[in-house]
């Protein structure tokens, strides 16, 4: 810029300040996207068996190893406070201490914007509420997602078992009765060719004269 360039700068700063006040906050206004996170609401699980919690999610920025970061963490029933679950960022961090230590793993992949983890041998203690934080700047606003665990004792019939049962008993039945119809049918036929067998064949006359 010129000298007078310069000069008229200052003027103008010193004469309209509050306008050199009001360009910052303008210029500085950034829009932000909101990241926004995909989970099931609700995840059952039978005692002692391993269970994926997973999490998917979206972002109008590019993505790369480096620049998301994930964060899992549980809230108890019968606790207010979060304790952590696992930690992403650039490599995955499984819990050192707590009730996660060698229970979570990392099943995601972030390229393809999973970032979902994996819970061993499930306890009833990890019963309650995980959730799912995934930042990626300058995309670092949105709602978290949040996955309800219920860890179930093993039922001796599953669900699944009681309805096999239920249909193979149907087509059992349906399978009798079908026998039923063709033996009996079978029985009739076999009686009725019996009884035309055994009747008598009756008397013909023949005129003698005729030839």
């Amino acid at each position: 810029m010129n000298e007078s360039g310069v000069e008229v700068c200052k003027v103008t700063v010193m004469s309209m300040g509050f306008c050199s006040h009001l360009f910052v906050i303008v210029t500085g206004v950034r829009h932000v996207s909101g990241i926004e996170i995909y989970t099931a609401k609700e995840v059952e699980a039978v005692n002692g068996t391993n269970v994926k919690l997973k999490c998917t999610f979206s972002s109008t920025q590019p993505l790369s190893a480096k620049s998301v970061t994930v964060s899992w963490n549980f809230r108890s029933i019968n606790s207010a406070t979060d304790e952590s679950v696992f930690y992403y960022h650039e490599a995955p961090y499984p819990p050192q201490t707590g009730r996660f230590k060698d229970r979570a793993v990392w099943s995601g992949d972030i390229m393809r914007r999973d970032v979902s983890i994996t819970l061993h041998d499930v306890p009833p203690t990890f019963n309650g509420t995980y959730i799912c934080q995934v930042r990626n700047p300058p995309d670092v606003h949105g709602s978290n997602g949040e996955i309800i665990l219920k860890v179930v004792k093993k039922a001796t019939i599953s669900e699944i078992g009681i309805l096999a049962a239920a249909v193979g008993g149907a087509c059992g039945v349906i399978l009798i009765l079908l026998g039923i119809f063709v033996a009996v049918k079978y029985y009739r036929r076999k009686h009725m060719s019996t009884d035309i067998e055994m009747r008598p064949r009756e008397h013909v006359w023949k005129d003698p004269t005729v030839w």
